[in-house]
């Protein structure tokens, strides 16, 4: 049976969605874990695997979530090529195939705005069940300060689909921190980092938040 695809299926195999250099806010996070003994970590949204193969090099136990069959594919490339191991799984990010409490960490980058708000409320809930007491949580979001702010058709407040350009029909949540300080209610935030570049002349900023389950 032919494997259903989705738009990331096009996308993740293009080297700008797939970067092989771990996230400087990954990095840290790593380090922290580390220090901390949290070694079983959940990446989700894995796309083409790269924070997975850095949490593996560094003894993490890492499972691995993305919707794309080419971003697992992609990740199970990388890993094999580093003689690494960690768990692959394909799933949506809002309804996780895990028991309560086995993860230790969870990771989320660049991916958990390409939702609706209700579904993104329903990831952080799923991300909290599935983390153990004190468990750790690293996830970016889109500022509303980010140059394509506003930009295609508004389907909720804060969120929009785009009608050209290369993410043609991919959906995007901005937020500020307001409203994270509501989404994460359920969680003890520790620190939510303000991110920015430009590139090309145009703003890319995103918010990152760090929190524990209480």
């Amino acid at each position: 049976m032919k494997p259903s695809l989705t738009e990331w299926d096009r996308i993740l195999p293009e080297k700008a969605y797939s970067p092989e250099e771990p996230d400087e806010t990954v990095v840290d996070f790593a380090g922290s874990l580390r220090r901390s003994n949290k070694m079983r970590v959940l990446d989700l949204a894995c796309g083409g695997g790269r924070h997975a193969v850095y949490m593996s090099e560094k003894g993490v136990e890492v499972t691995a979530v993305d919707i794309s069959w080419a971003g697992l594919k992609m990740t199970r490339g990388r890993l094999n090529n580093e003689d690494l191991t960690a768990g692959l799984v394909r799933s949506v990010m809002n309804t996780l195939p895990f028991d309560d409490s086995v993860f230790d960490a969870a990771i989320c980058t660049r991916a958990i705005h390409h939702q609706r708000l209700k579904a993104i409320q329903e990831t952080l809930f799923e991300m909290k069940r599935v983390l153990r007491k004190d468990g750790m949580v690293l996830i970016d979001f889109l500022s509303k300060r980010t140059h394509s702010y506003g930009k295609g058709v508004e389907i909720e407040n804060g969120t929009f689909i785009e009608t050209e350009g290369h993410e043609k029909g991919l959906m995007h949540h901005f937020t500020d921190e307001d409203e994270l300080q509501r989404l994460f209610e359920g969680f003890r935030i520790l620190t939510i980092d303000l991110h920015e570049t430009k590139v090309e002349g145009k703003l890319r900023s995103r918010l990152t938040v760090k929190a524990l389950k209480p």
